[in-house]
């Protein structure tokens, strides 16, 4: 099943490639079940996001309509994200990736720096994931990115709940950070603005869904009250899109704990929201 929003069944003739990575392998969270978001993404997607009069399927479209094309590449293994990534971006796409625990989207800043060189990362996550004492799990995402990436350019949002470990290292690196607090007391426009002069020309988009207040998005492995709005995410990310990006990740969708699925509904929408803000 595609996502409702590809509209080309041809790689080549493709601008923006979608990419499915059901593993949780790297996850600690005591809720399961993320690898199976990107299947569920999907079929909440063409249930949801389509209106079906008899024979006829029409999207409900983002206002400003969707014109680049899309094509939905399916799912792969965590073993293929090197190889997929390359193909992707090898050929002038912008990948976006479904997955999937967060640990997945190392591996993908890896294969897209390869091409683009260090990455201004803009980091959407309840968590800083600046864990430094072990590597190679959900945990530790920021930290094991840090040689591909330039922190000077990149930025956090949406924190809430850093250990002390991960409070160290963000004073340590310089990281800038935006937290929910700080939108509510500045304003969502001027939000955009820090973040738009912050970032620098290769920019790379990391989503963890729980960055997103419960209220909104309860169907997240580690949810954390505090969160921030889905419309105000929805307008940061279309913001950047604007402004441009090499690639694109969500991460952490829970269904299993999802209520009525809310948050692989939202998933959908902020992806087709994404798609048609990329330039």
């Amino acid at each position: 099943m595609n996502i409702c929003w590809a509209n080309t069944d041809s790689f080549d003739e493709a601008e923006i490639v979608i990419v499915g990575i059901p593993d949780e392998s790297k996850s600690h969270a005591l809720r399961k079940g993320t690898s199976d978001a990107p299947h569920k993404i999907r079929e909440i997607s063409s249930i949801r996001d389509t209106y079906k009069r008899g024979d006829d399927v029409s999207m409900g479209l983002p206002l400003d309509g969707i014109v680049k094309k899309v094509y939905d590449y399916g799912n792969i293994e965590r073993s293929q994200i090197e190889h997929t990534i390359n193909k992707i971006i090898s050929n002038s796409k912008i990948p976006i990736s479904i997955g999937g625990d967060h640990s997945i989207s190392i591996e993908i800043i890896k294969s897209v720096s390869k091409k683009y060189g260090p990455l201004s990362l803009v980091y959407f996550d309840a968590h800083p994931d600046f864990i430094s004492s072990i590597h190679g799990y959900y945990g530790s995402v920021f930290y094991d990115v840090l040689p591909y990436i330039d922190v000077d350019t990149s930025i956090q949002i949406g924190i809430r709940t850093p250990e002390k470990e991960e409070i160290d290292n963000i004073k340590k690196y310089g990281l800038k950070v935006i937290t929910p607090f700080d939108i509510i007391r500045d304003g969502i426009q001027k939000t955009e603005e820090t973040i738009l002069n912050k970032i620098g020309r290769n920019v790379y988009v990391s989503l963890d869904m729980d960055v997103i207040d419960p209220a909104f998005a309860p169907g997240v492995s580690v949810p954390v009250p505090l969160g921030l709005g889905n419309t105000e995410v929805a307008l940061l990310l279309k913001s950047i899109a604007k402004r441009g990006m090499c690639g694109m990740d969500l991460m952490e969708v829970c269904p299993n704990y999802d209520i009525k699925d809310r948050t692989s509904h939202l998933a959908s929408r902020i992806i087709g929201e994404l798609i048609s803000s990329t330039i």
